[in-house]
């Protein structure tokens, strides 16, 4: 079962499908994936700037995996080429094997070796911030009511984790001579200053919060830009920053206490750039009735239960849609982004195994009742 987890893992390497550049065709890897599925019904739908899908199905299962195909672009720090797999002897090297590659081959593989019921959905712009694919799935008549998303959880069931929302700010200044004692409140550099200063102290004083093992939000200011040269007041500036709200937070409300931050009159403009929920998707009851669904569900697979995240990741969007949701796959968090990305063979002969025994017919949940 491994080597053929492995040979398929260096053939979805081979293909490129970074993103950026959203160069991502109906053809190339979704060809390949459809050839080893003879006895599924499939389905490609191209949803436009490279967002593709792939949904195959057999029998009438109320479960969905779901994963990515779409990887992150490489970096000149790849000590070989990111799109040729390297066996060694515990591991795998290769971009995409870890994040998320792996659980793909490893889906394949299982449904080669069973003839349960099963329904796979692969996507191809989770890398983007760009759900397309989900939403496209989402809003049809589907007719799921369970999704397992794979994403690098070392083999454990996920049940909850941080929402994400990323904000572009424009600063107002007025222009004019470094000298001018107008300098201090006219420079839009000064004004982002301010608002940095008193929204890491907003998130300071959000330490005490927490949900499902997750403590506090997480808060980044990922990009400043503004002004010409030093004797020049700075008559704008832009600041991209994100942040990552627990389940119970409210992201609406953090969103007018960050731009409350600003001095009067100094924001041009707020805008909300992507969002995120949170795992579970709902509010602060809801949310906890939508994860112990979840446990409930693990437990009734036979998956152990990990401890919440803090990265972001698309089964949210499946709970925010009413279906219960978990997040479970191969590989460390850890590896994922980097350069010699890897995820380990007993990682991936371990989430193997799992997938062929919950898509054997006999097991509870995976046909429709």
């Amino acid at each position: 079962m491994l080597q053929s987890v492995l040979n398929h893992l260096e053939a979805l390497v081979s293909f490129d499908t970074r993103n950026p550049p959203r160069l991502i065709g109906t053809g190339g890897i979704f060809d390949y994936i459809r050839a080893q599925l003879p006895d599924f019904r499939a389905e490609v739908i191209d949803h436009g700037d490279g967002a593709v899908s792939l949904f195959a199905v057999r029998g009438n299962p109320r479960r969905v995996f779901n994963v990515h195909l779409d990887t992150v672009p490489s970096s000149e720090a790849w000590t070989a080429d990111p799109h040729v797999m390297r066996r060694f002897d515990d591991r795998v090297v290769g971009l995409g094997v870890c994040d998320i590659k792996g659980a793909a081959a490893g889906l394949i593989a299982a449904a080669n070796v069973t003839d349960g019921d099963a329904a796979f959905l692969f996507s191809s712009d989770e890398e983007a911030n760009d759900p397309r694919c989900i939403a496209a799935f989402l809003g049809s008549d589907h007719g799921f009511s369970e999704a397992i998303i794979a994403e690098p959880t070392r083999c454990e069931a996920v049940l909850a984790h941080r929402g994400i929302s990323s904000v572009l700010l424009k600063f107002r200044g007025e222009a004019g001579h470094a000298s001018g004692a107008n300098a201090m409140t006219a420079n839009a550099l000064h004004q982002v200053m301010r608002w940095g200063g008193n929204a890491l102290d907003l998130v300071e004083g959000e330490a005490n919060a927490r949900f499902g093992g997750l403590t506090g939000l997480r808060f980044n200011i990922g990009k400043v830009e503004g002004g010409i040269k030093a004797n020049m007041i700075a008559p704008s500036a832009e600041v991209r920053f994100g942040f990552r709200p627990l389940p119970s937070q409210d992201i609406d409300g953090l969103h007018l206490r960050f731009g409350s931050c600003a001095t009067a009159g100094a924001l041009e403009r707020y805008e909300e750039t992507f969002r995120g929920p949170s795992l579970p998707a709902g509010d602060v009851a809801s949310a906890e009735e939508r994860r112990l669904l979840a446990r409930d569900l693990a437990d009734e697979l036979g998956l152990p239960i990990g401890n919440a995240v803090d990265f972001w990741t698309e089964a949210s969007l499946f709970s925010q849609a009413g279906l219960t949701a978990l997040v479970y796959g191969p590989g460390d968090i850890a590896q994922a982004h980097t350069a010699d990305e890897f995820v380990t063979l007993d990682q991936l002969q371990r989430y193997t195994g799992t997938i062929t025994r919950l898509l054997q017919n006999n097991l509870p949940g995976n046909q429709s009742q």
